[in-house]
């Protein structure tokens, strides 16, 4: 976490998407506070992968609670250590499986948004497969290789590697497609370049036309997404990166599915991909996906439901509120504590006056009622969240930014902080 302020860029980004309600993709280390025991456990995750090992992780809470907040700052930390990152949220279109495609559909948004430190905001494969071909290409030329044996030496450590993936499911195509890229890279036939990153994609809709310009008879598909997933992750080892870590968001979708059948079946692909990467099937590749409470403990649709995840993923004897296993396959988010919301709010205060050019006027007194009010206020027991408060927050900088004549205690209505202070009495209590 930074002490300085982001670059007007960043601070853009960040109000804008707290503002209308989104986690921000650019900036989560200005604004992080809390969530320490969460995130350690998910960093140990990411060294485990980095050393060739495998994770899955459920990161669990109620909307607005920081659970998107949290696996986006995890994306952001792991492309900065070297990873590669692919994410998505499901919707009614993108699923584990389906019978139209979705869990295809589901490959092709992870792929889209495949993200590494030089290329944060997607479409990272085409430089990816470059950057492993031009780094062969340096090694083989600070070797002393004569130019005549150049491209014979280069063509040997791409074959060398290529021949590490053939060993996996559907490993032979997927290196017949590197070698396809590599040649056509030498080339500079920029078609081949193109046909290859949409087979990577799974942008081809039948083998006869994958057969048909890049003589492969092979296409990704709603059965074998996940094992192609695989493959990508052992090839990006090979290509220098550290591991690949997949971020699916909004578990919710499946919960939805009205067809008991088409559910369960989303929830066997979840277990056999959980299997996998904890039997030591998988390696070099982790899962993080989001979901609400219901949707993963609702014995009638959620993950639950599934009878062999929820003998898996339920809590032991132990654990409890006071003491949390944070090393199991579940990550419950608790709500930020008062001392959290608190600095958080100050950090928007500050970044807030940094893009609008002027120095904040909302004091540590204006804070305190601010959260006063919200905590207080009818019915927020029940769903009171920090994207809750954080909007409200930004929509009081905004006005009284835009009205310099109006101050905290007149736009908040003059709540019992400020009562009690024109009384000259003390503070009612609020616990920080």
């Amino acid at each position: 976490m930074t002490g300085t302020n982001p670059p007007k860029r960043i601070a853009n980004a960040i109000i804008n998407a707290l503002k209308g309600g989104v986690v921000p993709r650019v900036g989560l280390e200005y604004i992080t506070v809390g969530r320490d025991l969460e995130i350690a456990a998910l960093l140990h995750d990411i060294s485990i992968i980095s050393e060739g090992g495998a994770a899955f992780r459920f990161i669990v809470g109620k909307y607005g609670s920081g659970k998107s907040f949290l696996l986006q700052a995890i994306r952001n930390y792991a492309t900065e250590k070297g990873f590669v990152v692919v994410d998505c949220d499901l919707s009614p279109e993108r699923r584990f499986v389906g019978s139209k495609g979705q869990g295809l559909a589901t490959y092709k948004e992870l792929v889209k948004n495949m993200s590494t430190k030089t290329k944060p905001d997607g479409g990272a494969l085409p430089l990816i497969l470059e950057k492993w071909i031009s780094g062969i290409q340096t090694r083989v030329m600070l070797e002393g290789v004569s130019p005549a044996d150049f491209e014979r030496s280069v063509e040997r450590e791409i074959f060398a590697v290529t021949s590490s993936l053939e060993s996996m499911v559907n490993g032979f195509e997927f290196a017949k497609a590197v070698t396809l890229y590599y040649r056509a890279y030498n080339r500079s036939d920029e078609r081949t370049k193109a046909n290859v990153v949409k087979w990577f994609r799974g942008e081809y809709a039948t083998k006869t036309e994958a057969k048909s310009e890049l003589d492969i008879n092979f296409i990704v598909n709603d059965d074998n997404w996940y094992d192609f997933l695989k493959l990508m992750a052992s090839f990006m080892v090979q290509a220098g990166y550290k591991g690949l870590l997949v971020i699916i968001d909004e578990l919710v979708n499946i919960f939805k599915i009205a067809h008991t059948a088409t559910r369960q079946s989303n929830y066997e692909k979840i277990l056999a991909m959980y299997n996998d990467t904890l039997q030591g099937k998988a390696s070099h590749i982790g899962f993080f996906l989001g979901g609400t409470p219901q949707c993963i403990e609702d014995k009638y649709k959620g993950v639950f439901s599934y009878e062999a995840l929820r003998s898996r993923l339920s809590d032991g004897r132990y654990a409890s509120e006071d003491a949390r296993d944070m090393l199991a396959p579940i990550i419950r988010l608790s709500m930020l504590t008062h001392e959290e919301m608190y600095v958080l709010l100050e950090k928007l205060s500050s970044i807030h006056g940094q893009l609008f050019d002027y120095a904040p006027k909302i004091t540590s007194r204006d804070l305190l009622a601010f959260l006063n009010e919200e905590y207080n206020r009818v019915g927020a027991s029940a769903h009171m969240t920090p994207r809750e408060i954080i909007r409200d927050f930004i929509e009081l900088l905004n006005i009284l930014y835009q009205n310099p004549e109006k101050d905290a205690a007149s736009v908040l209505g003059g709540g019992q902080f400020f009562v009690a202070e024109k009384a000259g009495e003390e503070f009612p209590e609020f616990e920080l």
